[in-house]
């Protein structure tokens, strides 16, 4: 390219100015700040000011915006460069809804910004490998700029999507004596005659099996997202962790699942930034919301809503962050049997409604009525609000709001709040099950992970027990697995095990791409998955992840061969579950399981089994860096002493 193509002619460029009159005005400044206050405190309002502030308002109690934004959008909306996805596309909307009203009541507003990737947008690429890792990464960045405003009074997360939201959550916990309040983004408008952000993601599959014509699959895959901004129309990652942070308290009562973009969408922002001044002036702090209870509470809340299985990595790490007790396994089996599922909504069903309207049936407070009436909720904690979980309740309970947003769904959608969120008695007469079970096995000797209410019910018998025992399929890789189902050979009745995709082979990538197929293709509810990798927050059948030890890490799961045959049993209304090898085919089947275990344990890795080999670096040291620290059941956290520790053990050697 030539030089005059990069710089055209153009005289306009030579009007320039190389010197300007400064910002008019005084700083607000005392002998006694001069004196004592650091350096950075007083240039700080120097720069405040040359950005244009006024001067005379520079002193002022600072609070920080903290979103994930993304993309540049015109006045309009139009995009002048477009986002990774709309879960962090319209959020300057929320933040300049937040900044105003900080500024109404005199406060200093800042923003920062560290956007976040889109995981429907990287699956089946090795994109998917960074999206687990980028959680730590960004609550790392966050805090870190969260510590670079050390005079902020408090800090507002606004976030909405899959990872950006817990690593958001992550660093307002660790802020325990600061004031942090959490702004969910909000969900996408379903489109009309539209199919939802997760089916949509499998038109190529059920094209290439031919269940979908090429115009039907063009028409689908342009009208899905009705809205530009707010997460996916399902019970996702996304959705989970919005209701998950009313569940912590962190964010405001029916603030979770918003329809993007209308008014109470930025209604909510800026009664969140009142929220946090008023904490302020009350002197209550993180510590103070964040406590063992708060996390038991919002292990409630997801399962109720029978939320995303992902959760099971974000909450410990929520809680690692706030310095309480990390749940495990234990605690989660204990919620989850305690916990009837409430909420019906997609992708667990029975009816498929849009998370928008489980936030007009009355969203997370409404759920917690019910929790409340059978005496699970710890009422007596601290939220955002200044108020109790039981003061909460208790005006929501007779709230405008509630009876207002419940009429709008019947009159607007024609349908009943009761149909969307339902009581215990309704939800067991409608046949809910609760949310996850834990299979153990000889093939998950550490466990495993299967959201047992997203089976579907036709192939669970009626004393609601799922079954499947056959010869298995080892793939070594997702795209594997994919290329196999869009070639037609799986079926009916097939059992597919993918390995080598834990944190130590892929950063524990999401195989949504399989379970998306499995859900929406017509024999899909007839093939079971088992995986060492995890699952989109929408995926559902029957699907076990997170199986451990992972492949790589010498699981038995490593050692299974195609042919081999394996037995899964999955008890759906007592949650509890077997994944069990039983031997090498049909005709030499074990005695015992754990006879097949002795058998399988004696074999070798599988060959060829091993890292991706296009598995970043930064990937690799987040792996390493997470199972030092106690691995996917902490949360694939970063535990400082622990990893401190085994560096010094390792150069004493």
């Amino acid at each position: 390219m030539l030089f005059t193509e990069l710089y055209p002619q153009n005289n306009a460029i030579y009007q320039v100015r190389t010197h300007a009159k400064g910002p008019e005005g005084e700083l607000p400044l005392t002998a006694d700040m001069l004196i004592n206050r650091p350096s950075g405190d007083i240039f700080g309002m120097t720069m405040n000011a040359g950005m244009g502030w006024a001067p005379q308002e520079l002193d002022q109690d600072s609070v920080l915006l903290l979103s994930t934004l993304g993309g540049l959008r015109e006045p309009q909306g139009k995009p002048v460069a477009l986002a990774l996805h709309q879960g962090h596309y319209e959020l300057d909307i929320q933040l300049r809804a937040a900044a105003q009203e900080l500024k109404s009541q005199h406060a200093l507003p800042y923003a920062v910004y560290v956007s976040d990737p889109c995981d429907g947008r990287t699956q089946g690429t090795t994109g998917m490998f960074d999206s687990l890792p980028y959680r730590n990464d960004a609550s790392m960045v966050m805090r870190r700029l969260i510590r670079s405003l050390p005079n902020a009074k408090a800090i507002i997360g606004v976030a909405s999507c899959d990872k950006g939201l817990p690593a958001t959550m992550m660093a307002l916990a660790s802020q325990h004596n600061k004031a942090t309040v959490l702004v969910p983004g909000g969900a996408t408008l379903p489109a009309l005659n539209g199919e939802d952000n997760g089916k949509v993601q499998t038109i190529g599959t059920r094209f290439a099996n031919g269940e979908l014509t090429l115009q039907s699959a063009r028409r689908l895959g342009c009208s899905a997202c009705a809205s530009s901004g707010g997460g996916c129309q399902f019970l996702g990652t996304a959705g989970t962790s919005q209701v998950v942070a009313e569940g912590l308290g962190l964010a405001l009562p029916h603030s979770a699942l918003a329809p993007s973009g209308e008014p109470v969408w930025s209604e909510i922002a800026r009664a969140s930034a009142a929220a946090a001044l008023n904490l302020i002036r009350q002197g209550i702090t993180t510590k103070d919301i964040l406590t063992d209870k708060a996390i038991e509470n919002a292990m409630m809340v997801h399962a109720a809503f029978g939320g995303s299985t992902n959760l099971l990595l974000h909450i410990p790490a929520i809680a690692h962050q706030a310095g309480c007790r990390i749940p495990d396994v234990d605690d989660w089996i204990r919620i989850n049997r305690q916990v009837p599922r409430l909420v019906s909504v997609l992708p667990n069903g029975p009816v498929y409604h849009p998370t928008v309207r489980a936030f007009m049936a009355g969203g997370a407070p409404e759920v917690m009525l019910y929790l409340r009436e059978l005496g699970l909720l710890h009422e007596d904690v601290m939220t955002v609000t200044g108020h109790t979980l039981k003061e909460n309740l208790d005006w929501w309970e007779h709230s405008e709001r509630r009876s207002k947003f419940k009429a709008l769904l019947r009159e607007q959608e024609q349908v009943e709040p009761d149909d969307v969120i339902m009581s215990p008695e309704q939800a067991r007469l409608r046949g809910l099950t609760s949310t996850i079970t834990f299979p153990v096995g000889n093939i998950a000797p550490e466990g495993s992970v299967i959201k047992s209410t997203a089976i579907d019910a036709s192939v669970i018998d009626e004393n609601g027990l799922y079954y499947h025992k056959g010869a298995v399929k080892v793939y070594l890789s997702e795209k594997a697995a994919v290329y196999d189902i869009k070639h037609e050979q799986v079926k009916a009745g097939d059992i597919l095990v993918i390995i080598g995709t834990g944190p130590s082979g892929t950063g524990m990538e999401e195989t949504y791409q399989v379970t998306s197929a499995l859900k929406h293709l017509s024999y899909g509810k007839q093939v079971s998955l088992i995986t060492d990798a995890r699952f989109s927050g929408v995926s559902t059948g029957a699907c076990i992840g997170h199986v451990g030890p992972e492949a790589l890490a010498g699981g038995p799961v490593g050692k299974l061969r195609t042919g081999d045959i394996v037995e899964i049993k999955i008890d759906c209304r007592n949650l509890l579950g077997e994944v069990n090898f039983l031997g090498e085919s049909a005709q030499k089947l074990c005695a015992t399981p754990e006879e097949a275990a002795r058998v399988l344990n004696a074999r070798p890795a599988h060959p060829g089994l091993g890292p991706d080999p296009e598995l970043p670096d930064d990937t690799r040291l987040w792996a390493a860096l997470q199972a030092v620290s106690g691995g996917t059941w902490r949360g694939c956290v970063y535990d400082v002493d622990k990893i401190t520790t085994a560096l010094k053990e390792y150069m004493n050697k």
